[in-house]
């Protein structure tokens, strides 16, 4: 799989900056109303809804917290959370695909566009440009939650629809094909590996470099997208050199 080593630095690099816990809590919780709304407050009956546990426990939010947030999207009183996308073009025509999770549409779509004016991006047509991506089901293990030998996990989780499997001193990050998660989210679970985190992401097929100046004028766009509550991700197909991670 070309290319997904760099792509993994980006999303590691992605996450150093956006890794505000608070945010990190919004989104869970905020997939929560969504998985609890469409299969209920049952973790055994609801996979969704038994993965966002999980990756509440792999960043550490307190189980007070979540459970409130599991009782709350109970009430049917709640306001219902809507899941929306939107493709746009950064300066430069970096290609941005932002991923939402709002109450209120009308806000949303005025901040993203707000945003993307305000740094001369354009708003595209939803599938203009999610041919750009592929959609992959990313597990990201610390080594500490594996015992077994690395070469002999790996033969096991093809089973499991492994796509790639990319090793480092601290974490094991697994790859699979979109149709492919839920198989790897109960091979993994009957294994018990307990990931850190267990998430679809948008993989770009390519990625484009600029230089040193345009580079940092498309990520502060991407910033200012990651730091409104209703986004929950913003994937891109920007070339970000490693003296970028930090």
């Amino acid at each position: 799989m070309s290319g997904h080593n760099k792509w993994s630095k980006i999303k590691r690099a992605k996450g150093a900056a956006d890794a505000k816990r608070s945010k990190q809590y919004s989104k869970i919780l905020k997939e929560v109303a969504v998985a609890v709304r469409e299969g209920g407050p049952d973790p055994d009956g609801n996979p969704r809804l038994r993965l966002l546990i999980q990756n509440a426990r792999g960043c550490n939010m307190p189980k007070d917290t979540l459970n409130r947030a599991i009782s709350k999207a109970s009430d049917k009183d709640a306001a219902a959370m809507m899941e929306l996308t939107f493709e746009c073009h950064a300066p430069h025509g970096i290609a941005l695909f932002i991923e939402c999770l709002s109450d209120n549409n009308m806000r949303t779509v005025a901040n993203v566009r707000s945003i993307m004016n305000k740094f001369g991006g354009t708003m595209d047509q939803n599938g203009s440009l999610s041919f750009l991506f592929t959609r992959k089901g990313v597990f990201v293990i610390p080594r500490a939650n594996v015992t077994m030998d690395i070469d002999e996990l790996e033969m096991t989780l093809i089973d499991g629809g492994l796509d790639e499997m990319e090793v480092d001193d601290e974490y094991i990050t697994l790859y699979t094909a979109y149709e492919d998660f839920g198989n790897m989210v109960k091979m993994l679970d009957e294994l018990k590996i307990e990931c850190e985190s267990a998430e679809l992401q948008r993989i770009p097929n390519a990625t484009r470099s600029l230089d040193e100046d345009n580079t940092r004028k498309v990520l502060k766009v991407i910033e200012m997208l990651e730091e409104d509550d209703d986004v929950t991700n913003v994937f891109h197909d920007l070339e970000i050199p490693d003296d970028f991670e930090e």
